[in-house]
């Protein structure tokens, strides 16, 4: 496919010869109320010391950022615990993590705009620094319920097929993880529920900051490197509420996420 790639660069860019030299990194971080639900295998904590270890360049993004020497950075938008100031760390935390969306909606409408708003700000941010190529992160104990939620919400493929084992849940995890989908897609969805009320009703902060970015780093004229299920959730929300973003999103590849798969092919 690097052929066919590489024509779509050239396209986008305007370029008989595409280039690819400037990439900005970002990877947005907030907690999820659904966890209490029991649909992860490790606490909440554990988002905000992930945020540490990305701050300290143990995490395999940072070793590949490095590679690229890329312009790498970390976006907290509501971690659970506050966070002491850190080295490529920005502090927009919003509040400590978003309720769950099994009880009530996940987040208001003001702190939906507030993190999209900050997505939009990063891909403003590589506008300004003549970047090529914007490839955006998450980091979020409970995301992979959140993401099912919303592919489940916006596609009405079974529930059943868009669950998997996220952080590696056991099977009755995995029993815990669908009742929680469905349980929020009963109380949130209805058939004229839009994109951006289910995304404020079963996202999550991190999402809507990608969903942000993604939409904003488009019209600004960015490609966009999509990668793993949780960024590929947010590349869907960012589709149906904007389609013409699309021919700006690029997919790395298909993750073992049960649901993955059939994102995947929605998105074609």
């Amino acid at each position: 496919q690097l052929e066919s790639l590489a024509i779509k660069f050239a396209g986008l860019q305007g370029k008989e010869v595409p280039t690819i030299d400037k990439i900005m990194i970002r990877i947005f971080a907030a907690d999820h109320g659904v966890v209490d639900e029991g649909v992860s295998a490790f606490p909440q904590i554990v988002t905000g010391e992930m945020v540490k270890n990305f701050a300290a360049g143990g995490a395999a993004i940072t070793v590949l950022a490095r590679q690229l020497n890329a312009d790498f950075g970390v976006i907290n938008l509501g971690t659970v615990n506050e966070l002491a100031p850190l080295d490529s760390v920005t502090d927009q935390r919003i509040t400590a993590g978003t309720a769950n969306f099994c009880q009530q909606s996940a987040m208001s409408e003001e702190q939906l705009s507030q993190a999209l708003e900050a997505g939009a700000q990063s891909a403003s941010q590589a506008k300004e620094l003549g970047i090529e190529l914007f490839i955006g992160g998450e980091m979020g104990i409970g995301n992979t319920t959140s993401a099912s939620a919303l592919t489940a919400g916006l596609t009405d493929l079974p529930v059943e097929q868009l669950i998997g084992r996220g952080t590696g849940i056991d099977d009755e995890g995995i029993q815990r993880k669908l009742k929680a989908v469905q349980q929020g897609l009963d109380l949130h969805k209805t058939s004229d529920t839009t994109a951006s009320e289910l995304l404020a009703k079963l996202g999550g902060f991190e999402i809507a900051g990608l969903v942000g970015a993604y939409i904003r780093c488009a019209q600004l004229g960015i490609s966009v490197l999509v990668d793993g299920f949780i960024s590929s959730a947010a590349a869907l929300v960012a589709t149906r509420i904007n389609p013409s973003i699309r021919p700006w999103l690029f997919f790395s590849h298909c993750s073992e996420e049960a649901g993955h798969k059939h994102l995947l092919q929605t998105l074609e």
